[in-house]
């Protein structure tokens, strides 16, 4: 495929798209902000590693050579919490989430990052950077804590374009009267009985949340490097705060492009634990197949606000079917043919098929990664391939046409699904694991619906025509579609007719755009929720 077209990413801080001009040619220096591992990752994250491996796959595809950090908070409030409840160490705690956290990302087929940094390696760096901000007059000592002082840093709040007197105390920054300005955050937190913590120049204790992404990506990629992202959640405070500590610490520290998702709402309501629609990757993925669940994040730009339902999911599932299910069949029909010497010429349909492919794809992917536009485009080159799969019984000549066609259309669809991190090893496993899980949700086993389809079988031949329809719809109900082939009756998962109803209902997927940066600014006002 072609690279033709400039890439343009949507640059928090400017508040609008720009061309990605990286600062050092051919390469890239990316940080994205990782999870506090204190128990399992849940759909927001999801949303999160999946729009970020893309772009991370994207910038590769694009010939770029990446740098890609992504961190683990292993020190927090919230992991001494969770351990003491569960009266564990913090420290294994947080261990055995990051390795939780590790299954859930690769069952979501993300790559792994470059380095996987965490706080508790990191102290050294850590310690360093808060010394060097006192020293340039940014920051105070108040009986062993150290806190960032927001009115030494004139351009605090550039980033989510808040001011001072907007950030109430308690509300977002925790209420200490002892601070200059109730804005001031830790940079290092004092030591408290029965909390870890290290030796440092202000006493024992450790870092405050904000501090560690500084020194990590200091650490890791230089005080200056391309691309930092994270949720929209993370605007502010944490990215506001990494900026001024950052800068304050190193005058020529500096992010080029600040890239953000969008929030996630279970049908149609923040996602929250006390509402009782909090869902976790792995709640999910016992249910569908991962990437099934990985496409249905991508059917909505990764800016704008994601609306995840079990009809989304569903929809999404049954799309990976058909994708899987005609590069299987393609594989199979190329199967007799890998080893012969094919020429490059092909149909001029499936030529012409494939140009406009190609240059949905890029137009798509270069404007800010609407991987929602490109995702529908797959429609058109998957039925070219069911077309010529059809009719391959052709004269000589023309069978030679179709399978070198079948061949440029499978390598062209594959290069796209590697680049959304759709591309599986194995479409035959891909299949199996997606009937398999159809046939969990529905309660029934593969002998099951095999009974049934003989049941079905003999009562058409015993010219009883209601029992026939009444077992495809009994099947139909819970998810098992049936499809009468000459060479007999076979199954497959479908969505219930309760799901398709009420998702013509909804926005079609994959057509969802922007948001405008309005709306984004209106989002950033949320409650954080990292985890």
């Amino acid at each position: 495929m072609g690279r033709n077209l400039q890439f343009q990413i949507y640059n928090t801080m400017m508040k609008q798209k720009e061309v990605f001009e990286p600062r050092v040619a051919g390469k890239v220096g990316m940080y994205i902000c990782g999870v506090t591992a204190y128990d399992y990752s849940h759909i927001g994250h999801a949303r999160a590693y999946v729009a970020f491996d893309v772009l991370y796959r994207y910038l590769v595809y694009l010939g770029y050579e990446v740098t890609y950090i992504r961190n683990f908070t292993d020190v927090d409030d919230k992991i001494i919490n969770k351990a003491n409840e569960l009266k564990e160490d913090p420290l294994s705690l947080s261990n055995r989430f990051c390795d939780e956290f590790h299954i859930d990302v690769a069952d979501l087929n993300c790559l792994p990052p470059t380095k996987e940094p965490r706080v508790s390696t990191h102290m050294d760096q850590i310690k360093d950077m808060i010394a060097q901000i006192i020293k340039n007059d940014c920051a105070y000592v108040l009986d062993g804590d150290v806190y960032f002082s927001v009115d030494h840093f004139p351009e605090y709040g550039r980033l989510s374009g808040r001011k001072l007197e907007d950030n109430r105390a308690g509300e977002r920054v925790a209420v200490d009267s002892r601070k200059r300005h109730p804005a001031d955050f830790a940079l290092w937190k004092s030591a408290k009985p029965g909390e870890p913590s290290w030796e440092s120049p202000w006493g024992p204790g450790r870092p405050g949340w904000h501090i560690e992404c500084s020194a990590m990506s200091a650490q890791h990629l230089g005080p200056t490097f391309d691309i930092h992202g994270g949720g929209q959640d993370l605007i502010f405070p944490h990215h506001e705060n990494e900026l001024a500590q950052s800068c304050a610490a190193c005058s020529e520290a500096g992010v080029k492009y600040w890239v953000h998702n969008g929030f996630v709402n279970i049908n149609n309501e923040k996602m929250s634990k006390s509402l009782g629609n909090f869902f976790t990757i792995r709640e999910v993925s016992a249910k569908y197949h991962p990437l099934a669940l990985r496409m249905c994040l991508m059917r909505t730009h990764y800016r704008s606000p994601f609306n995840y339902s079990i009809d989304q999911v569903e929809e999404a599932s049954d799309t990976l079917f058909y994708i899987y299910k005609t590069l299987h069949d393609c594989e199979e029909a190329l199967s007799p043919h890998r080893e012969e010497n094919l020429k490059d010429k092909i149909t001029s349909v499936a030529q012409s098929c494939i140009n406009k492919f190609q240059s949905d794809f890029q137009s798509a992917m270069s404007d800010d990664l609407h991987t929602n536009v490109v995702l529908p485009a797959l429609s058109e080159p998957l039925k070219t391939i069911n077309t010529i799969l059809k009719s391959l019984k052709g004269k000589k000549q023309q069978q030679a046409l179709n399978i070198q066609s079948l061949v440029a259309l499978e390598k062209e669809i594959k290069s796209v699904l590697s680049v959304l991190g759709l591309m599986a090893s194995s479409s035959y496993e891909v299949l199996k694991e997606l009937k398999d899980k159809a046939l969990s949700r529905a309660d029934m086993t593969e002998e099951e619906v095999i009974q049934l389809i003989g049941e079905r079988d003999l009562a058409r031949k015993n010219k009883d025509y209601e029992k026939p329809d009444q077992i495809r719809k009994r099947l139909e109900e819970v998810g098992i579609g049936l499809m009468d082939e000459a060479k007999g009756t076979v199954w497959k998962p479908c969505v219930p007719p309760k799901y398709k109803q009420r998702e013509q209902e909804q926005e079609p997927l994959g057509k969802q755009g922007e948001v405008e940066p309005q709306q984004q600014q209106e989002q950033q006002e949320q409650q954080p929720n990292k985890q």
